[in-house]
């Protein structure tokens, strides 16, 4: 089977495009057709059958806006969702996800890159699941009452802090989907000890390859596939998979790495579609901390190029099956498991 034909075929799951953010971008200057006439297309064009959509806040919106914020962007998903619910569905559970599917629409899902509308209230993890979130992860790239991101491991190198723990653990028993990216070391050796459930990590990549403090270490890959959890490659971000030649080849060598030490069956596709919004919104790529280099452009730039990392999966000889766990099969497994199951 030809690259195209099988990438056609697979169930594709991509755990994370910020595309939210670029919506309410061109909501705000009367462009509400924006998804319709970009997303949409784009996401067929890459084959895209199940889209996390994650809420990433902006720092002015990190303190005392973020409940809000969080809130209005929530509404404008499930407004999409209704808008055109020929084409896609918001799912609260991993049968939602197959039945979305099954009708050929994109299955889509939110979450929460940070968690910052929990601000010190673990009571409120509820009310984010009563609103249809799925996916959670506790920090950005710095500090929530919860946790403190990889942006601080020089500084704080914290753990989960007593909130954050008792979110993991509510999580776990609403069946919401725990993210480990993002997270600093510290914290993600305190999740990796106490979680039970299957989980994710939506957009990260290999420090063995690329050595910024975003990407996981080897350790850390095989801690989280004894968990039963997946790892997404973010292929869209230069800096994590190789400033230098961020191309769809150095993308496969993170997934090759990735199986070589974790296995085949824990990982997964979280390119991070971001640059869009960032070219649009700020002129340009906006600085990730602990980078101060230069970098070239990614070839995975959009939901229609990940076709290209079919094509190099298979030149590379991964089997059918090996290429179908990777584009979905492997996130699909936790989402059955966990998102919305109850513990």
């Amino acid at each position: 089977m030809d690259a195209l034909s099988l990438h056609k075929e697979a169930t594709v799951v991509d755990t994370h495009n910020d595309l939210i953010l670029l919506v309410d971008h061109h909501d705000r200057r009367g462009d509400r057709r924006h998804f319709a006439d970009y997303w949409l297309p784009q996401l067929r064009a890459g084959g895209v059958d199940v889209q996390v959509l994650p809420i990433c806040l902006e720092e002015q919106f990190q303190s005392e806006g973020a409940l809000r914020r969080t809130l209005l962007l929530i509404e404008r998903m499930h407004e999409l969702a209704g808008e055109h619910a020929d084409e896609v569905a918001i799912c609260l559970t991993g049968a939602d996800v197959d039945a979305a599917v099954a009708a050929g629409k994109i299955a889509l899902i939110i979450a929460l890159e940070g968690a910052h509308a929990i601000g010190q209230d673990p009571t409120l993890i509820r009310t984010m699941e009563r609103t249809g979130v799925r996916v959670v992860s506790l920090a950005h790239y710095g500090r929530t009452f919860l946790a403190d991101g990889s942006g601080f491991d020089d500084s704080s190198n914290s753990a989960l802090t007593p909130q954050g723990v008792e979110v993991l653990q509510e999580m776990e028993r609403l069946g919401v989907v725990f993210d480990i990216s993002h997270l600093g070391r510290a914290g993600v050796d305190a999740v990796l000890n106490v979680i039970s459930r299957p989980f994710l990590a939506t957009h990260s990549a290999c420090l063995h390859l690329t050595e910024i403090h975003r990407n996981l270490a080897d350790a850390q890959l095989r801690a989280i596939a004894e968990k039963g959890g997946v790892v997404s490659v973010a292929a869209a971000i230069p800096m994590f998979i190789d400033p230098a030649d961020p191309s769809a080849e150095r993308v496969v060598d993170h997934i090759e790495h990735m199986a070589g030490v974790a296995g085949i069956d824990h990982v997964g596709l979280g390119p991070d579609f971001i640059e869009d919004y960032f070219m649009q919104a700020f002129g340009g790529w906006q600085r990730v901390p602990g980078f101060a280099g230069t970098f070239a452009p990614a070839e995975i730039e959009r939901p229609a190029d990940l076709p290209k990392i079919t094509e190099v999966m298979l030149r590379r000889g991964f089997s059918t099956e090996d290429v179908n766990k990777v584009l979905g099969d492997n996130v699909l497994r936790v989402l059955r498991e966990v998102m919305g199951v109850p513990a």
